[in-house]
């Protein structure tokens, strides 16, 4: 998790706290709205992922009312601070960290079999 939380927050020029936690929650909308076996594999590379995940899952008051999907996504990365530009460049850095961990097909399928998430490939 350290290596992926560095890498975020240098890349998107984030601090490391924010880092920590937009992991968590692209992981954990990942599992919840992409191909879970693949996402399942990307998570099992990440050492302390299922703890980010847990630590920020959304499940409860405004995030029932944000519904789910990328939207909803996109609300929680905002109110962490982060702007679009900043988003964009967490979702690649993301995928390439993805790459580097499961391969490029299995990330590609990832990123084909989640709603919305090719428009951040």
């Amino acid at each position: 998790m350290e290596e992926l939380v560095g890498r975020l927050a240098t890349k998107a020029s984030i601090d490391s706290v924010v880092a920590e936690k937009t992991i968590g929650i692209v992981l954990g909308f990942l599992r919840n709205e992409g191909p879970s076996d693949k996402v399942q594999a990307l998570i099992d590379q990440i050492p302390g992922a299922e703890a980010a995940i847990a630590a920020n899952s959304s499940n409860g008051g405004l995030s029932r009312l944000m519904g789910g999907g990328l939207m909803a996504l996109g609300t929680r990365l905002m109110a962490l601070g982060l702007g679009m530009g900043e988003i964009q460049n967490v979702a690649r850095e993301l995928f390439r960290f993805g790459r580097d961990k499961i391969g490029a097909d299995q990330m590609s399928e990832i990123i084909s079999g989640t709603p919305g998430l090719s428009k951040f490939a």
